[in-house]
């Protein structure tokens, strides 16, 4: 499989990272070392306000990077600031599984938009480009999304994800074998960090033990 960023997305954003993992994992329901993970990251966002949250220097890029597509980060948001609001908000997060709830964590942690795939379920290779009005995009749990202005992964069927929804033509499920995981990011800031968390937490939570890092071509 290859892993190629576009030239529409780096001419407006000449930074923008993908990192990508390739792991195996055993998909259960989370236990309570996951629950203690978020109950700690409840915690941590007890007085974190909105405006906070979304002027910090993470938040604030991703923001910045939607309007520099066209799109009002607002209304579509990130999928790494929309969890954190839920924190804010004491609204709690969705358990899934073990595999999607420690990528939960890892988003809230890097304040990145991070996508949990089933590798077995993409077709060919992966394209990373800007959205088109002709893309047909059902988010999960959001019904149809308007992805146009914004980066999609797109293989050979058709788009799969963005940093605002994945879908559910690659979600994980219990008979998920390997993940391809990817964390968007729109600058080429703690590029280091965010692969020690990654690997940190999948250790520490999901019992993961090899970790395969794939590489990204830059259309430039």
């Amino acid at each position: 499989m290859k892993l190629k960023v576009g030239k529409d997305i780096l001419n407006l954003i000449p930074k923008y990272t993908v990192i990508a993992y390739k792991f195996n994992i055993d998909i259960k329901e989370s236990d309570d070392n996951i629950f203690s993970e978020v109950k700690e990251l409840e915690k941590q966002y007890e007085n974190v306000s909105l405006e906070e949250l979304i002027n910090s220097e993470i938040i604030k890029e991703g923001r910045d990077g939607y309007k520099k597509f066209g799109k009002d980060p607002s209304r579509y948001r990130l999928a790494c600031e929309s969890l954190c609001r839920r924190l804010i908000k004491k609204l709690g997060l969705y358990y899934i599984n073990n595999a999607v709830d420690i990528g939960n964590i890892l988003s809230i942690k890097i304040q990145r938009p991070v996508a949990v795939l089933d590798y077995d379920k993409i077709v060919g290779d992966v394209h990373f480009r800007i959205g088109r009005a002709s893309d047909d995009y059902e988010g999960i749990g959001r019904g149809k999304i308007n992805v146009e202005n914004i980066p999609v992964y797109v293989d050979d069927i058709s788009p799969f994800g963005s940093p605002t929804s994945d879908t559910l033509r690659t979600a994980i499920t219990k008979d998920t074998k390997t993940i391809l995981l990817f964390v968007n990011c729109f600058s080429d800031k703690y590029i280091e960090d965010c692969d020690q968390t990654i690997k940190d937490l999948y250790k520490k939570l999901g019992k993961v033990d090899t970790f395969e890092k794939l590489s990204v071509e830059y259309e430039r």
